[in-house]
């Protein structure tokens, strides 16, 4: 008996550091994420409360310092908008100590016509020069030199002369675009004071400012929307920058009323989609007697459907191989033009017409057939699996495979049977044909210059600002591919002022620039609506075609 109790005692032993070897790494877990999630709680309670624009990065981009300790960091948090950096530790110092950028200039007696340079030191972008002496910026593996975040000039510590803190700022090459604090706050006094007479205030009469206002969808294409924001938003003044999944564009677009009229820019930062979507609200403005504060519209290709993005000379897709400091100088370059837009209006059959038309505005294209049923096809997946669809290469592999997939089903055969096509009031003979298309601009189907085809014929080109719609036929999605490889010709139906289609029986899958839908007996009318005042920068398009008539 006795030999058996230091056996028992071992035995108790070891449980116990069996027990302590287990549960002190849990343990240390658990108060390591109760500490991490609090450390977290009050990080997310700064950035609520910070007039800063904080984000949080696990690793940054390039060698980075913190502006209060000056220590190299790896991770921390950035602003967006003066380009700030700072150690997690750090954080509720940096937002106690350094200002942000102003969108409005507060407490100043009087109308201020200038202000001076608002310098942050460390972290200045690679390859800046000095602008005393000429020389690169921020070669020092330390926190060092100075950047200002209106002119984005660069400084050297050792360059930094009292006059240069003092001196008024330029606002730099963009100062042409940047809608200085001073005016705002200026006009915030006068519309206080009910007066309107913003002429007087500085820049509102300088010959060459076009004030621009970037709006982005931050839901659009590959998710670069965000990234998009940040860059602009430190080029600009903030209050010049949107993310229209936070603010609709009838709101931000109400900034116009304080610029001088037709002068205004606005970069959309998007897909087709979300242009259309500012250029409904601009019809608004028109609507609301705000006519002279229409701005002219640029475009950014974030989205997966860009047809009129290229028309238009900015390209099929944006992937950020262009620096933002770029995209800023073409909008200034850019020349302005008008889109024709247009009014599809769907009355169904029967009822004796007690239904409301469906009423939709048009800036690219109408369908009726095989590329209205992939796009049918395409939404349905993308509702039921968003997160598949976030990237181009992906998007454009589902629609060929629903492209291909509808050679072998032929849902929509015998089109031509089943509609009545009138251009101009005039009864169209239609051939064989399982498609139509009706055109507003050059580019569909993501870069193929549709009513040219092949281009191996002689035909009017096709224009977005002539008030007539191109319409043509095609035999099948096997049709479309070829004529997206330039293989073959569509059937051109002719050039119109208005187009009347009637389906007479069935079913058929139809499309407004890339909304589609399932369409029983109905009569579709289309007709010119209105002007849109766009911007057009030449030498963009992605096709190899003579696209040189375009800006004409």
């Amino acid at each position: 008996g006795s030999s058996d109790a230091p056996g028992a005692v071992a035995d108790w032993r070891l449980a116990v550091w069996t027990l302590c070897s287990v549960l002190l790494p849990v343990l240390i877990t658990a108060w390591c994420s109760f500490q991490r999630s609090r450390r977290q709680l009050l990080i997310r309670d700064i950035f609520r409360k910070s007039k800063h624009d904080w984000h949080y990065t696990d690793l940054f981009g390039q060698p980075s310092y913190c502006c209060v300790c000056a220590q190299h960091i790896l991770r921390g948090a950035f602003c967006s908008c003066c380009g700030l950096r700072v150690s997690e530790r750090c954080l509720k110092k940096a937002d106690q100590r350094f200002l942000c950028k102003e969108i409005m200039m507060r407490g100043t007696a009087g109308a201020p016509s200038s202000m001076p340079h608002h310098w942050i030191r460390g972290n200045v972008p690679l390859c800046s020069c000095c602008i005393v002496c000429k020389q690169q910026c921020g070669t020092q593996p330390k926190l060092c030199d100075y950047r200002c975040v209106w002119c984005q000039y660069t400084v050297h510590d050792e360059c930094m002369v009292d006059c240069l803190r003092t001196e008024d700022c330029t606002f730099g090459e963009f100062k042409d675009l940047i809608i200085p604090p001073y005016y705002l706050s200026a006009i915030n006094q006068m519309r206080k004071e009910k007066r309107t007479s913003y002429e007087k205030v500085v820049p509102y009469g300088r010959k060459h400012w076009m004030p621009v206002m970037v709006l982005a969808n931050t839901r659009s294409g590959n998710n670069m929307g965000e990234t998009l924001l940040g860059e602009f938003k430190m080029l600009l003044n903030p209050v010049q920058v949107f993310d229209l999944s936070k603010i609709g564009p009838a709101k931000a677009l109400q900034l116009c009323t304080w610029l001088p009229c037709n002068t205004v820019r606005v970069l959309v930062c998007g897909g087709d989609g979300t242009v259309g979507w500012v250029l409904d609200a601009i019809d608004e403005m028109k609507i609301k007697g705000q006519e002279r504060y229409i701005p002219q519209v640029a475009i950014l290709p974030l989205g997966t459907g860009n047809d009129l993005s290229n028309t238009l000379g900015w390209g099929a897709g944006y992937a950020g191989e262009v620096p933002v400091e770029q995209i800023l100088r073409n909008v200034m370059e850019a020349d302005g033009i008008k889109l024709d837009r247009w009014k599809v209006q769907v009355t169904n059959k029967g009822y004796y017409n007690l239904r409301k038309p469906k009423v939709f505005t048009m800036n690219n294209y109408f369908s009726v057939g095989p590329d209205a049923l992939m796009a049918l096809n395409f939404h349905a997946h993308r509702e039921k699996t968003p997160s598949l669809f976030s990237s181009r290469i992906i998007n454009k592999a589902v629609y060929f495979f629903y492209g291909t997939k509808d050679c072998l089903v032929q849902e929509c055969k015998d089109l031509n049977k089943k509609v009545e096509l009138e251009l101009d009031g005039e009864r169209i003979e239609l051939p064989n044909l399982e498609g139509i298309i009706v055109l507003n601009i050059g580019y569909w189907g993501g870069g193929c210059r549709l009513w040219e085809g092949m281009g191996d014929e002689p035909y009017p080109l096709a224009r977005h600002d002539d008030g007539l719609l191109e319409v043509v036929g095609v035999h099948g999605s096997f049709h479309c591919a070829q004529i997206q490889v330039k293989l073959a010709n569509p059937v051109r139906l002719g050039q119109a002022h208005t187009v009347r289609l009637i389906l007479k029986s069935s079913k058929m899958p139809m499309q407004v620039d890339g909304e589609p839908w399932a369409q029983g007996p109905c009569t579709v009318t289309i007709t010119h609506k209105t002007h849109a005042l766009m911007l057009y920068h030449s030498g963009e398009q992605t096709d190899d075609d003579d696209a040189s008539s375009l800006s004409e």
